[in-house]
């Protein structure tokens, strides 16, 4: 079995930057694509990147894009999150996510994902 631990969230200013970080044991999961996703109070639960087997290909949400970066440390079972130029809209629950069975065209999907972290809360103040 596979968990997934969140950490680096907290508060930060609009403008400012966090680096969350998702540390999984069990099951060696650098086979595995991984993604992170975040949920907002009364909001869905959305897309927010995603990163291949090898970290040679990633994908981003439209609102993230350009600010966010995903990366992976296969030798650690690690994956990242750097934040910069928040907003307080990114204000969220973030969560890690890792795939066991994967379609590419489908990382966007939270149903796409079989492991999930608990989150970590970011809060981004104006």
């Amino acid at each position: 079995q596979v968990q997934l631990l969140e950490s680096g969230g907290g508060l930060a200013q609009a403008g400012g930057s966090l680096r969350l970080s998702c540390a999984a044991s069990g099951r060696i999961v650098s086979s595995f694509p991984m993604g992170w996703f975040r949920q907002a109070p009364g909001k869905e639960r959305e897309f927010v990147a995603a990163i291949s087997r090898s970290g040679g290909t990633t994908s981003y949400a439209d609102s993230v894009k350009g600010r966010f970066t995903i990366s992976r440390d296969n030798a650690e079972d690690r994956a990242y999150l750097q934040m910069n130029s928040l907003k307080p809209e990114d204000t969220a629950v973030y969560s890690c996510a890792a795939a066991s069975q994967t379609n590419w065209a489908f990382v966007r999907r939270p149903s796409n994902y079989n492991y999930w972290g608990q989150g970590t809360q970011v809060t981004v103040s104006s």
